[in-house]
């Protein structure tokens, strides 16, 4: 049977920064030094192959793809130029357009031309429910003390629930929903192409809780530790840089959490409504979150030296699809950072405009997550577990 090659995928790959993919004389090299090869699973060389070949639907659905981390290695070896870590990062950034949902916003992430969209969005949604809400106006200096942005959606009498948090919860659980539900819809389906190209499409499956325990978790556990990307050698310093960013985002989360639970439970007792109001420099949970904040940019801030000297010295095609997180992360870091700040120093008018980039940011990265970069640790995660799974007794038996 003859392979019927994707014209337009080629094109795409080359134009996503697999320029050089045509170079490629399958030597091998990429093979032999590349921690994820083995002898049965010749890495990246059969994803060189497939990419010429423009066998899409096996890129798509290759668990290897989402199982490298990018260390360069193969590329700093390869006689001929080819770049196969641009390539294989190229395939990536096609494959969450490929799994995104719903497809119009995975393809307007997809490239430099939808930036202005992707901005416009989020700032005329969080704009027209500010304006909406009534707190469209700079606060004075004293209410500013007092509240901070805890008024920034304006404020209500209604004991249960304060307004701004209503809005923030409208707008951030909307953004979040949709990424959750985007990313169920893309995992789901690249599950299905692996077990098939796997030969697993009739294989046993676990309940819930032993998918977790055995494959899931195992998983996360190996991403945290950031065990195969201490393999590598070429790039070795990006743990420097993912792991406060990774530690951040924990750190964030934990706030994020600890805010949502102090706003939306806790301060209903009357005796603990004081909840509703700023939090004082001193508190562990502010504290936690501004650490946070200069851990974010002191991690993105060096990837982003990383990823500079890399296309400086080994000539990387720069491409959105790495530039448009690494910039997001900033904006959101620095953002937080500078609108704490202005709260210490009282300018409110600055403060308001800050906070209002702030969440226009937070609420990007929510909502793109599934289609951009960021979505690595959705796809990652769940490839590492299918590789559990495939060796396991349950990938064995097949009915």
């Amino acid at each position: 049977m003859s392979a019927q090659p994707d014209l337009e995928f080629i094109k795409y790959l080359k134009d996503a920064g697999g320029d050089d993919l045509k170079k490629c004389y399958q030597c091998a090299t990429c093979s032999v030094v590349c921690q994820l090869s083995t002898d049965t699973k010749p890495f990246p060389r059969k994803e060189m192959i497939w990419a010429q070949w423009g066998q899409k639907d096996k890129l798509v659905a290759d668990p290897d793809i989402f199982l490298c981390h990018d260390c360069g290695d193969c590329t700093v070896y390869c006689p001929r130029g080819a770049k196969p870590s641009n390539v294989l990062g190229a395939i990536r950034a096609y494959a969450y357009t490929f799994y995104g949902w719903p497809s119009g916003l995975a393809k307007l992430a997809s490239n430099s031309k939808g930036l202005p969209m992707l901005v416009a969005i989020p700032s005329v949604i969080i704009f027209v429910l500010w304006l909406i809400s009534g707190g469209l106006a700079i606060p004075s200096a004293a209410e500013f003390a007092d509240y901070g942005y805890q008024r920034f959606f304006g404020h209500w009498d209604f004991y249960w629930l304060s307004k701004n948090v209503f809005f923030i919860d409208v707008i951030m659980l909307a953004a979040a929903g949709l990424a959750v539900v985007a990313s169920y819809n893309g995992v789901s389906k690249m599950w299905k192409g692996m077990a098939e190209n796997a030969g697993l499409k009739n294989a046993f499956r676990p309940s819930a809780g032993s998918f977790i325990k055995e494959f899931l978790w195992p998983a996360v556990q190996e991403i945290v530790k950031h065990t195969r990307v201490r393999k590598c050698n070429e790039n070795n310093d990006r743990v420097k840089g993912h792991l406060p960013l990774m530690l951040a985002f924990i750190g964030l989360f934990i706030v994020t959490a600890w805010s949502a639970l102090a706003n939306d439970v806790l301060a209903l007792v009357p005796a603990l409504h004081f909840l509703h109001g700023p939090m004082s420099f001193w508190n562990p949970v502010k504290i936690l979150a501004n650490v946070s904040a200069v851990a974010m940019i002191i991690g993105i801030g060096i990837l982003w030296i990383n990823r500079s000297k890399k296309e400086a010295e080994k000539g990387l095609t720069p491409t959105f699809y790495d530039w448009f997180l690494i910039w997001e992360i900033m904006v959101v870091g620095v953002s937080g950072l500078l609108a704490e700040i202005a709260r210490w120093a009282g300018l409110a008018g600055p403060g308001y405009v800050i906070y209002y980039i702030h969440l226009v940011s937070v609420m990007m990265l929510f909502m793109y997550m599934p289609y951009t970069k960021f979505a690595h640790l959705v796809y990652r995660t769940f490839a590492i577990a299918f590789e559990k799974y495939s060796v396991s007794s349950f990938g064995k038996n097949e009915v």
